[in-house]
């Protein structure tokens, strides 16, 4: 069942998407091309961990004022500095880099997300994936997963990361929508405290695979609202 924790009058005119994490399920996608003598708990601890590096990766590039890097740089260079923490396991990945690496770019779609997205568009929303990384991975994971979004904003196409004020701003000036009338909707929340800052409305997707730091209960009294998966997300969106 959707939590509400808030009631805003107003048309919302579009959904903006984080992507991976919360329409996709790249742990899947990424534990399938780990070495397959590794058992399946740290296959997955694993995959994981490197996730994790990625966004450490983010947070520090833009706390130094550096711009966005290439995604795939970004995730071989990670990979190998959480394979120095796995010295045990660090031989069975020399021949498997540039796979894994590769692998960020085909990923599947978490079961409810194609329905709920057609039932969004169906309603008169306009939907956005809106997410750091290359534009060239969002076509790649567009074409894998078969989702079907009005418009691809990346990180790179914008020029600098979420949580940043001015990649949240920098889309809706290209919408040329008012905060709003736009909702984020994301298993991070780090991003949607970024939305929130610039007056975006926020629900919060639950995904075990994303936020492993974060505290839930913190995030539920934080957001708009609060999901476990999407079924029910076209008529929460239609309750702010």
């Amino acid at each position: 069942m959707a939590q509400l924790t808030n009631n805003y009058n107003g048309p919302i005119k579009a959904v903006l998407f984080d992507f991976m994490g919360t329409c996709l399920d790249w742990h899947s996608s990424i534990i399938a091309v780990l070495p397959p003598s590794l058992p399946q708990d740290v296959k997955s601890n694993f995959a994981l961990e490197w996730r994790q590096a990625y966004f450490d990766a983010n947070v520090l590039r833009q706390n130094t004022g550096k711009p966005p890097e290439d995604i795939d740089i970004t995730h071989r260079r990670v990979l190998n500095e959480v394979l120095e923490k796995h010295p045990d396991i660090k031989p069975l990945f020399v021949t498997r880099k540039d796979i894994l690496v590769k692998a960020w770019h085909a990923q599947k779609a978490w079961p409810e997300v194609n329905d709920a997205i057609q039932e969004l568009k169906e309603r008169g929303w306009e939907v956005f994936v809106h997410a750091n990384g290359t534009t060239r991975l969002q076509l790649d994971i567009v074409r894998s997963s078969g989702l079907n979004f009005d418009m691809l904003f990346s990180s790179e196409l914008l020029g600098c990361y979420k949580p940043a004020p001015e990649n949240y701003l920098k889309v809706l000036d290209l919408l040329k929508l008012r905060p709003e009338q736009c909702v984020t909707v994301a298993a991070h929340a780090y991003d949607l405290r970024g939305a929130k800052a610039v007056g975006i409305k926020t629900v919060y997707l639950y995904r075990w695979t994303d936020d492993v730091l974060e505290d839930q209960e913190i995030i539920k009294g934080e957001n708009d609202a609060y999901l476990n998966d999407m079924k029910e997300l076209a008529d929460t969106i239609a309750k702010l």
